[in-house]
Formats: C-alpha cells, sequence, structure tokens
C-alpha cells in the first residue's frame, strides 16, 4: 500500500476498525444531490485518495429530474467534459446504516484543474476564503424539516402533535436509526422533534465551520431518505408537499468567530453589537436576490406565505418567529447568532449558505446598517418592509444581475439563472397556481426533493 499520512491515515484507520470495503466518492450537484463513485476501499487508498476519479460535468446542469437544460456552458458543443474529483480527505465518514461503506467528499476541479466555477462546493468555499480574509471564520447551523410517508408518499400521520413525546411512538424506531446514522456518520445530533404538520419531523444538528456543515447537510438528506427506505417508508424535503399542510424549511444559522471566541458574544441583551448589525444588515440588503437560492423550485415560494412560520417580507428580530432574520443577543453568550428563515428544506445547502455569508461580508465591507427592529406579529403588520419574491419567476428576476450574482462568480450564476428559468416555463405548462400544489408537482418534486 503506497504511504498514507494525516487525514488520511485516519481515514484508513476509521474503515479498518469498521470493516469498509468500499468507498463513495461524493460531490454534490447543483441541486444538491450527492454525486460520485463507489471505489473498493483498497483501491482508494492505495491510488485514488490522491489520484481522484473522473465524471461528466452535465451533473451542474441537471434539473432535479436529471433532465439537461440548455446552458451555455456545459451543452453538446463542449462536448459534456469530464471534470476531477479531488477526495478532500478530512472528511472521511463511517456509514454506519449501511455497513462497509465509507464516504468522502471531492472537490471538483475543470479541464484546467481550477476550481469547477458551476461546483456549489466551489462557491462557497470561495466566501469562506473571503470571510478568513476579513478575520472572521463563520460558524453555521442549519435546521432541517422534512415529512415522514408511507411509500405511496401520503404522510405517515393525519393528525398534528407538535413536539409530542406520547403521541407516535411507533416511529421512534426509524427516527432512532436516523440519529444513530448521523451520529455515526460525525454529524452532532441535538435533538430530534414532531414539526407542525402530520408526519413532519425536524432533526437538529450543532454547528461547524461552513463548508463542514454544508457537507453535514446533504449528508444528513442521504441518510434520512436512506434509512428511512430501509423501514419501508420514504421522506421528502419537498418545501411545499400539501396545500393546505405546513411547508418544511431550512434555517440557517450563523456566527462570526475571532481569536477562538463568538464575536457577536458581547451584544447587550436585546440588543446586537456592531459587527452583527452589519452581518445582519447584509443578510436584509440581498434578501430578495438571495430567494431564488433559498427557492430554487416553483413550488418552493409557496411556503413564503402569511402565517406558515415562513417569512413573508424583509424584517429582522430578536426571538420572533414572524421574521426573517431572528436575532439571538443574550449578554455574554457564545450561542449568539442570526437565523436566516428563508430557504426551503429542498436548498442546496451550500449555494444558501454561500449567499449568506457573501451577503453579511457585504454588509461589513459597506458598513451597512439593518434598520429597526421588528416587533410583534410582522404577517400582520408588515408595515414599509419590502415583501420577498412569492414565486420563481420573482424570485429569477431579483437574482438575475445583482451584487450578489456577481459575487457568488458570473459564470455560476448565469448557470443557475438558466437552469432556473427553464423550471418557470415548464411549471407554467402545467397550470401551476400560485397558492394550490397540485399533482404534477408532487409527481416532480416529491421523491427528488
Amino acid at each position: 500500500m503506497s504511504e498514507i499520512s494525516g487525514s488520511v491515515e485516519k481515514f484508513l484507520a476509521a474503515t479498518t476498525t469498521a470493516g469498509v470495503h468500499t468507498v463513495e466518492v461524493a460531490v454534490p450537484d447543483t441541486q444538491g444531490h450527492l454525486r460520485g463513485k463507489r471505489v473498493p476501499a483498497r483501491r482508494f487508498f492505495d491510488q485514488v485518495h490522491s489520484s481522484g476519479v473522473n465524471i461528466a460535468d452535465a451533473m451542474f446542469v441537471f434539473d432535479l429530474q436529471n433532465n439537461l437544460t440548455d446552458n451555455e456552458f456545459v451543452n453538446m458543443d463542449t462536448g459534456f467534459l469530464d471534470c476531477h474529483l479531488v477526495p478532500d480527505n478530512c472528511t472521511g465518514r463511517i456509514l454506519s446504516h449501511r455497513p462497509g461503506y465509507g464516504l468522502v467528499f471531492a472537490d471538483a476541479l475543470n479541464e484546467k484543474g481550477e476550481p469547477h466555477p458551476l461546483s456549489p462546493r466551489a462557491v462557497l468555499a470561495a466566501q469562506v476564503e473571503r470571510c478568513r480574509l476579513a478575520g472572521v471564520n463563520p460558524v453555521v447551523a442549519t435546521e432541517l424539516e422534512f415529512y415522514l410517508c408511507t411509500p405511496n408518499w401520503q404522510p405517515v400521520q393525519n393528525h398534528i402533535q407538535y413536539s409530542s413525546l406520547t403521541d407516535a411512538v411507533e416511529f421512534e424506531p426509524v427516527l432512532h436509526d436516523m440519529r444513530a446514522a448521523l451520529a455515526a456518520a460525525g454529524i452532532e445530533v441535538e435533538s430530534s422533534n414532531a414539526e407542525y404538520g402530520p408526519g413532519q419531523i425536524e432533526i437538529n444538528t450543532g454547528p461547524a465551520p461552513a463548508l463542514t456543515t454544508a457537507d453535514n447537510a446533504v449528508l444528513f438528506k442521504s441518510i434520512v431518505k436512506q434509512v428511512a427506505r430501509q423501514h419501508q417508508l420514504r421522506a421528502t424535503f419537498m418545501p411545499k408537499p400539501w396545500t393546505d399542510l405546513s411547508g418544511s424549511g431550512m434555517h440557517v444559522h450563523t456566527s462570526l468567530w475571532a481569536d477562538g471566541e463568538n464575536a457577536f458574544a458581547d451584544c447587550n441583551d436585546g440588543e446586537p453589537n456592531q459587527l452583527m448589525r452589519k452581518w445582519l444588515a447584509g443578510q436584509l440588503e440581498h434578501a430578495e436576490a438571495m430567494t431564488l437560492l433559498g427557492t430554487p423550485t416553483s413550488n418552493g415560494p409557496k411556503r413564503i406565505r402569511p402565517y406558515t412560520f415562513a417569512p413573508t417580507h424583509i424584517t429582522w428580530g430578536l426571538d420572533n418567529r414572524t421574521v426573517l432574520a431572528r436575532c439571538l443577543t443574550e449578554r455574554g453568550s457564545a450561542a449568539n447568532r442570526i437565523e436566516f428563515r428563508l430557504a426551503g428544506a429542498d436548498a442546496n445547502p451550500y449555494l444558501i449558505i454561500a449567499a449568506v455569508l457573501a451577503a453579511g461580508i457585504d454588509g461589513i465591507e459597506r458598513d451597512l446598517d439593518p434598520g429597526i427592529l421588528c416587533i410583534g406579529d410582522v404577517y400582520g403588520n408588515p408595515g414599509n418592509h419590502k415583501p420577498l419574491p412569492a414565486d420563481l419567476a420573482s424570485a429569477v428576476a431579483a437574482y438575475s444581475g445583482s451584487l450578489l450574482a456577481n459575487q457568488l462568480g458570473d459564470t455560476f450564476s448565469k448557470s443557475y439563472v438558466s437552469i432556473a428559468e427553464a423550471e418557470v416555463a415548464l411549471a407554467a405548462e402545467h397550470s401551476v397556481e400560485p397558492d394550490d400544489v397540485n399533482d404534477w408537482e408532487r409527481e416532480r418534486f416529491i421523491e427528488h426533493s
């Protein structure tokens, strides 16, 4: 076996102990779906851990069902080139719910050996570096909701019992196996609870550096779906599967750390400090454009309705779940953070986190101010605050040509918009109403979100 060291050596030891025979070399596509190659463990540690593997760059222009949309950067004329996946060996994981398998995330390089401009992992890495150069390290956590369903995609319950410890204990075996599989894969599991929908679940995971959190989030979704199937059930992260039931979101929590401490810790109770105000102001400044990254399909914006616990206007507050940006500002707390509540559960974690970081850093660089704190029911009294885009076409228009689009990369943004425009056109063909969720949407999104 060739000489290895450091993170590869640790991964080798872990895979040997766990009896791993196959390593999955994984990369997220534009929809946040994990793709890659399965490699025999011996070959991975002999060769692939340093040499990598190839995969077609078509994965970066797929829609949710793997249709190839028209794209100026990846198409028949370019030849659908291979991109090169280089394992990020410090990300190695053991998949206990599939004994014998391990997984490592990879960076995608283009034919020039540069980070592929359409790779969501590269888009996020660029914003993490931008934060580092500004002297701060973003720490991020995501909250993901999903529906547990029968094999024919109906909710496993017909009633709501939010956070009940008495109701529906018959589903605890599958939820226990989900928590155990997530923990075994190196994801810190804090808790799980029933959410405000029949069969809707939230599993909370701990904070980590931004790129690790994005890796964790896509692996979270993959593991939850696989464990559900092992129990003859299904899980969906479709943001609004049914018109009259709660939508599923992905809240993104961020704090900034410097010199080993949370730079938001010196907030006064009820008052963000100056750094937090600027970070917050950037998120509000770019919230309209960020809507496309948080609601990338025709279904996603249907969460953005009054009294749904999803935000409808560009607002901020303290411990208030009717606002867009919820700020935790306890005096001296290392847990102080901003919760950005826009994204649906189907959003690509790399892209929405990259957008939050880009927006926040812009707020710091431009010394932006978040404006007046919102108190009380913002649904009923939004005041003069600007509404968020409420449909996909409006979200596309808000993102196209925006400063945020430029910050995330012109090539990436043009490609991303072209995929979204194809979704707008397809939805128009199927009479997708502004508020109703029809059978075409469920057939298109429920299994693959």
